[in-house]
């Protein structure tokens, strides 16, 4: 799942082994976001509530976390 935080960066969360794993997205570029840890608990309709509690104090502009 790919999603777009608050207009400023994007990541993609993906399941790999019973875990979430993140990267962050750039101009043709995928890198690890090992800064971001997502619990396994965490389910997949769950990602963006949980990003967006992480990431809130970016949110200046009230853009929001949309899934794309």
């Amino acid at each position: 799942m790919k999603f777009d935080i608050y207009g400023r960066f994007q990541l993609e969360v993906l399941q790999e082994n019973d875990t979430w794993t993140v990267y962050r997205l750039g101009a043709g570029t995928r890198l690890p976001a090992k800064e971001v840890v997502i619990p396994n608990e965490v389910m997949a309709s769950e990602l963006a509530t949980f990003l967006d509690d992480l990431f809130h104090e970016l949110d200046v502009d009230n853009h929001g976390i949309r899934e794309l």
